[in-house]
């Protein structure tokens, strides 16, 4: 068969726009960059022998073309509006609030809830599937045409993955430039004797302005969609079908995105994604939270210059620049190897910061860190400071490759990463650094409560050969005169110690589970499956599809309850704290009043601004010990609502409702007498 130029052309220009959604869209490779370059290279080649079958959308074009002459401005067919700012939990709540009352509901909303890019606004226009347009937002009503500059964008697919895209569609969202390939552009800058880039967003937005498509495609910018712009068909019902649709497209869309349901869920979630802003590779200033129905969008409207429906959830972040004078990988509880940077001590936020967590291998080497190396630290909001990228342009060629151990570096076990995962993990189960987080989880407030048990005292046990396992914590009572000779252990603080581990021993069940280090398994899942199956022995008859079957209980953590409790070592752990008197729970069937019954049996109590006797956790985990169920949001399903100090629309939504509110003091008249001094004297902090 002979061979068909254009056949190839078609194929390679498939294959090239399919790896580029992997990457860019779905954050995956199945090829080298090496591999990439080659198919590029070679589309290059046909398209030059074959001009007669170039084509505007081919990713060829992605290098850029001739330079213009200068700049049109256009008239957005709907304006771009701004939207309105918050810096605290207030004003969100405010903003739901608002939300409700134009509704005219107390129902709670379903909210999306996203990052929100530090880039620059940027307008895409399809017809009939091919890019034809890029706009800047300009001053909302009015903008420039970049359509040169946004054709080199990385991930934008000069056309559209649709079988029959409408005849017009506008894809909005931000330009960016990503921290690895600002810390490149710097160096070079740097290099050319030129003055560097202050920051990604004044270097994006000086990009797009640029009048060569080919000094754009250098600065290799990228692209998030946030929302859909003038369209010629129905638009999704959601915002969420929206982001799916767009991704199907082959159209980059926010990471991590997410519906949730209430304003309460929609805080909590930002929290979550806060925790993992030093996974990203780009800026974000904060969240996006949006009405999540587009329907009810149309009936909030919009003032003269933001939507009602949306409300951007910001931070404020500091940074600092240190050097880093040395990586050290810790292990973790579940073996977890965790690369931290020690800096040289900079100020940041008023804190003096000298660590910081590199996360992970893959981390490193997206950052491409060195020890030696002057970094970008930032705090943002109440997060630890983490490294944002490496100052390539200040290397002075001192700097020294990191390379990841192939040995855990506490015990010399081997290593492997997790499949499918980022993680390596030592998978030694005697690994002493593993045995001390273990039991310092195991002994702390939030598992076994044992009281005078802390790291301090569990790194001498460990060291002594004391403690060899959670089981050994509680022979610790017949080794008294061993306990004696340790460092600052005198006879009252072996007593007191000896008492706490004595007094552990009835714990509830739930407590166990979660001491017991079961990967997925937090607290919540340790209560819920308490309560569902009362005992170890009733939880260890169920399969892993029994198991997904229990509430909020995935199939991924029921694998990993059964993988966990079915290992010989694990096993024999549980008969070893069996004979050691350990509460193994009560069938449920016959649970009593302090183990899901009770004044509050059935009851659902929600808690609400700051408390002056217990701790959220404390107050919920009494809630729970009665039988009663803690929940994060009011609705006319609440029981009771525990109002603290600055209680706020929690508390006035319940009032409306006419749920009965509790002080902390009437809480716990309402338990029993005597309930206050046996829970203050319980929760004594330990560790």
């Amino acid at each position: 068969m002979s061979h068909n130029p254009r056949h190839e052309i078609e194929h390679l220009r498939a294959e090239i726009e399919r790896h580029n959604a992997l990457y860019y869209v779905e954050g995956r490779t199945e090829i080298s960059d090496l591999e990439f370059d080659r198919l590029l290279k070679r589309l290059v080649e046909l398209e030059t022998q074959h001009p007669e079958w170039a084509t505007p959308d081919s990713p060829t074009r992605k290098v850029g073309g001739e330079p213009i002459a200068g700049f049109v401005t256009v008239t957005h067919r709907v304006p771009m509006l701004s939207i309105d700012n918050e810096y605290d939990e207030a004003g969100v709540r405010e903003f739901d609030k608002r939300v409700r009352k134009l509704l005219g509901s107390d129902e709670p909303v379903d909210y999306f809830c996203e990052y929100k890019i530090d880039g620059v606004a940027l307008s895409l226009i399809y017809e009939r599937g091919s890019l034809v347009q890029g706009v800047t937002r300009g001053d909302g009503r009015q903008g420039d045409d970049v359509t040169h500059n946004a054709r080199t964008i990385q991930g934008v697919p000069l056309r559209l993955r649709m079988e029959q895209p409408p005849d017009l569609l506008e894809i909005r969202g931000e330009a960016y430039i990503s921290n690895a390939d600002f810390a490149h552009l710097r160096a070079r800058q740097v290099a050319a004797g030129e003055s560097p880039f202050a920051n990604p967003r004044n270097a994006t937005a000086g990009a797009l302005k640029l009048l060569d498509p080919q000094l754009c495609a250098a600065r290799r910018l990228r692209f998030y969609s946030h929302s859909v712009g003038a369209t010629s068909q129905e638009v999704q019902s959601t915002q969420m079908a929206f982001v799916q649709q767009a991704a199907q497209a082959g159209i980059p869309v926010t990471p991590r995105a997410r519906v949730v349901r209430g304003i309460d869920a929609a805080i909590e979630y930002c929290h979550e994604l806060l925790e993992e802003i030093p996974g990203l590779d780009c800026e974000v200033d904060g969240f996006v939270i949006k009405v999540n129905e587009l329907s009810l969008r149309e009936r909030l409207g919009t003032t003269s210059k933001s939507p009602r429906w949306v409300v951007a959830y910001k931070f404020e972040k500091y940074e600092g620049v240190s050097r880093i004078e040395a990586i050290e990988v810790q292990v973790g509880k579940t073996g977890t190897l965790t690369p931290v940077a020690h800096l040289q001590p900079v100020e940041i936020a008023g804190t003096t910061v000298s660590r910081a967590s590199l996360h992970n291998s893959d981390e490193i080497e997206r950052l491409g860190v060195r020890v030696g190396d002057w970094v970008v630290v930032e705090k943002a909001g109440k997060i630890i400071p983490h490294v944002v990228r490496v100052e390539e342009h200040r290397r002075d060629g001192s700097e020294i490759l990191f390379s990841f151990p192939q040995h855990c570096p506490d015990c010399g076990s081997d290593v492997s990463k997790d499949e499918g995962g980022v993680y390596i993990r030592c998978h030694n189960s005697e690994c002493p650094a593993q045995l001390r987080e273990g039991v310092r989880y195991f002994a702390s407030r939030a598992a076994m409560d044992i009281e005078g048990l802390g790291i301090k005292l569990i790194e001498q046990l460990v060291k002594a050969g004391l403690v060899r396992s959670f089981a050994d914590v509680y022979r610790l009572r017949d080794r008294r005169a061993e306990l004696l000779a340790l460092e600052r252990m005198g006879e009252k603080s072996v007593d007191n110690l000896l008492e706490g581990i004595e007094t552990s021993k009835s714990r509830p069940l739930w407590r166990l589970l979660t001491g017991l280090n079961i990967r997925h398994v937090g607290v919540r899942t340790a209560q819920i499956l308490a309560d569902h199956f009362g005992t170890i022995d009733a939880l260890l008859e169920q399969t892993p599809e029994q198991l997904a079957t229990v509430e909020e209980v995935g199939p991924i953590m029921a694998q990993s309850i059964y993988d966990h409790f079915h290992e010989p070592r694990v096993q024999n752990l549980l008969q070893q704290l069996r004979e050691l008197g350990l509460n193994f729970g009560t069938p449920v069937e016959h649970k009593p009043a302090n183990a899901g019954g009770g004044v509050l049996a059935g009851k659902t109590v929600v808690v609400t601004g700051s408390l002056v006797r217990f701790t959220r956790e404390q107050i919920n985990e009494w809630i729970h010990t009665h039988g009663g169920k803690p929940a994060g949001s009011v609705s006319k399903k609440t029981d009771y609502v525990v109002a603290g100090e600055k209680a706020g629309s929690k508390l006035e939504k319940a009032q409306a409702l006419g749920i009965p509110v509790l002080t902390e003091d009437q809480f716990l008249e309402l338990i029993g007498p005597g309930q206050a001094e046996d829970r203050e004297s319980a929760t004594t902090p330990s560790i």
